[in-house]
């Protein structure tokens, strides 16, 4: 049986024509290593890769060292004593070191493999620059055409995880996918697929991750995906369950990621706080949305809290934030014990994570109270990141500070001051966009904003970001003039980064539209307005006019709008998206927040309608009754 569905694993996902490799089946590459090809590292000029260009050796002729050395120790592989090659290997710091070795030995299979991965270990331990040059003259090194010749001839004697790894070495090292190298080891991996174990499978997956689709590629995703439903049944192992995950990959059949989803949940309560860990980040990475096994994750999280640092903690929220996952219970649960714990964290920390939770449109309050509190004692330790971060985040979720509000906003003012000739025009507008949302005006950014040449520099910028640029100059605009803050005299918006005004409103929402009309028409002296423009900016579904004297609560501000009529009263009622309130709350987020600030400066009052209240009529006529006649509400209550 067993060799059966071995032949019809590699019948389904080996795509070559016989045993040995065919080479005129490769595509013809260019012995040109150009601008086109580079991964991770940048040349000043092309330079010629020879190792894949003209007649390539047969793979796996062992070398002559290697044939004696196995005559000379038969059947002593496992207990000879380690090469002096590794040792000397292992010292290594460059990848020029590396290939200086190299051409001191005749290579085994394994020793080539392993000079390949630690080209690659040296190397990402290097700052960004200084890798860059090390690859540089990694592949101008006359040695490194040998050892690519030496690896492609070594692939037959070559171990399957050495396979593997020698070939996520190649991809991380930045050798072009589509050169003979890497193609030839593709295959390889296509032929000895069956022979591999969950390690390999696991870091072939990964490998493939960061390799662009080919006919190579697919293949050896589809004989992978055989083998995860070939194993899947008799998998009792939660790592191994984990790894076959990943070998599924995003691309997965659904029908395989439900078989996926019901084998891990049939498994959930063997899972350790660090299985739970790695199952929130394998199904981020496969796109496995469950939420059956999300829940069952997040009430492993919960029991262990405590124990979990802030560099998993914030790889947990990730995951969440990538699954789309919105349990309001447990991000508060989660957000609770950060406040209540809230000296064990930096400050660094406490601001990774409030950027996490804004965007997942999650407002904490207890601590984000917390963290006010922290910048109001020492403002000095925010950097200029941390600085446009919090700012950022506090009016993002238009955060209530209650009394310490004013002093919250003056310590951002006291650190922003030292920073602002660091601050590029963007940072600049994007500061002050921020400030308008939270209904603060500090004059120091705004003078340096507005002063001559700031704005302009940003009317040249790509048009993807320019449309981005005119909707916070507008809102910057809008605040200004109808906030009527107390400021000297300062210049406005150019033009250039205002939008173009609407010319129209877009129509109401047809479910509130309906409600509305039917609950309006049942009262006399009612108008009832949709669609309705407000300052060529702000769309608003329905306007409702009543008499004054009908209503409880009068509210007579000023307005450069039409006044309305005399005796009457305009409320406004909006259905924004969800997405405009935080999570799980009829709480507005900023923008909401200031067109609802805006409109009650032009003499509307505002009603919010939320999506969920759209979903049952019944309930959203009473809602409306309540809040735009109460009192004829309140006399059929007493009726």
């Amino acid at each position: 049986m067993s060799v059966w569905l071995s032949r019809e694993i590699l019948k389904r996902c080996v795509r070559i024509r016989s045993h040995r490799f065919s080479w005129n089946v490769l595509p013809r590459i260019s012995p040109l290593f150009n601008a086109q090809d580079r991964r991770h590292v940048e040349f000043s000029k092309p330079s010629s890769v020879r190792f894949y260009s003209g007649i390539i050796e047969e793979p796996g002729e062992p070398t002559a060292s290697s044939q004696s050395h196995a005559k000379e120790n038969p059947g002593r592989l496992l207990s000879k004593p380690r090469s002096p090659y590794i040792d000397l290997l292992l010292r290594c710091s460059s990848p020029s070191d590396v290939l200086d070795l190299t051409c001191k030995y005749a290579l085994t299979a394994d020793q080539v493999g392993k000079s390949l991965s630690q080209m690659w270990t040296v190397s990402k331990a290097m700052s960004e620059d200084q890798r860059r040059y090390e690859l540089r003259l990694m592949f101008d090194h006359p040695a490194f055409e040998k050892l690519l010749q030496t690896a492609i001839k070594s692939l037959k004697s070559m171990k399957v995880d050495g396979v593997v790894y020698s070939l996520l070495a190649l991809v991380k090292l930045g050798v072009p996918q589509r050169s003979r190298v890497v193609q030839i080891f593709l295959l390889t991996c296509q032929e000895k697929l069956n022979s591999f174990d969950g390690k390999c499978l696991s870091i072939l997956a990964t490998t493939l991750e960061h390799m662009e689709r080919s006919e190579n590629i697919d293949a050896l995703k589809s004989g992978m995906r055989l083998i995860v439903e070939t194993h899947l049944p008799q998998m009792q192992n939660v790592s191994g369950l984990q790894t076959l995950m990943r070998v599924m990959g995003k691309d997965a059949p659904p029908a395989l990621k439900w078989r996926m989803q019901k084998k891990v949940l049939s498994m959930s309560d063997d899972f350790s706080l660090p299985n739970t860990q790695y199952m929130l980040r394998t199904m981020a990475a496969t796109g496995l949305q469950s939420k059956p096994l999300m829940d069952v994750c997040s009430k492993k999280v919960l029991e262990h809290l405590c124990g979990i640092p802030c560099n998993r903690l914030l790889g947990v929220l990730h995951a969440y934030k990538d699954l789309r996952y919105k349990d309001c219970s447990f991000l508060m649960s989660v957000s609770d014990h950060l406040a209540s714990s809230f000296d064990a964290w930096t400050i660094k920390e406490v601001i990774l994570l409030l950027s996490l939770f804004e965007e997942m449109v999650f407002s904490p309050p207890a601590l984000m109270a917390a963290f006010a509190e922290r910048v109001i004692q020492n403002p000095k330790a925010l950097a200029l990141r941390d600085v446009l971060c919090v700012i950022r985040v506090y009016s993002s979720l238009n955060v209530d500070l209650a009394e310490n509000r004013q002093q919250f906003l003056g310590s951002l003012d006291e650190v922003l001051e030292d920073y602002l000739p660091k601050m590029s025009a963007y940072e600049l507008l994007k500061t002050v966009y921020c400030f308008c949302l939270l209904g603060h005006f500090p004059l120091a950014p705004l003078k340096m904003l507005l002063r001559d040449g700031t704005l302009e520099t940003l009317e040249s910028s790509d048009p993807k970001f320019l449309k981005w640029h005119q909707k916070m100059g507008t809102t910057v605009s809008l605040c200004l003039r109808l906030d009527q803050p107390v400021l000297p005299e300062l210049a406005s918006v150019p033009t250039s980064l205002l939008r173009e005004p609407l010319v129209a409103s877009k129509p109401g929402h047809p479910t509130l539209v309906r409600v509305l009309r039917c609950v309006a028409g049942s009262q006399q002296e009612v108008t009832l307005q949709e669609a309705v423009l407000v300052e060529n900016v702000y769309h608003v579904d329905c306007v409702v006019t009543k008499p004054l004297s009908r209503t409880r609560v009068a509210d007579s501000s000023g307005s450069t709008e039409r006044p309305p009529v005399d005796g009457a009263k305009r409320i406004a009622v909006l259905c924004p998206p969800q997405r405009q309130f935080c999570l799980g709350t009829s709480h507005p987020r900023g923008p909401l927040a200031v067109e609802v600030r805006h409109l009650k400066s032009l003499g509307y009052d505002t009603l919010l309608v939320s999506e969920q209240q759209l979903q049952s009529e019944e309930t959203l006529t009473d809602f409306l009754r309540e809040h735009i006649f109460p009192e004829h509400h309140m006399d059929s209550d007493e009726i």
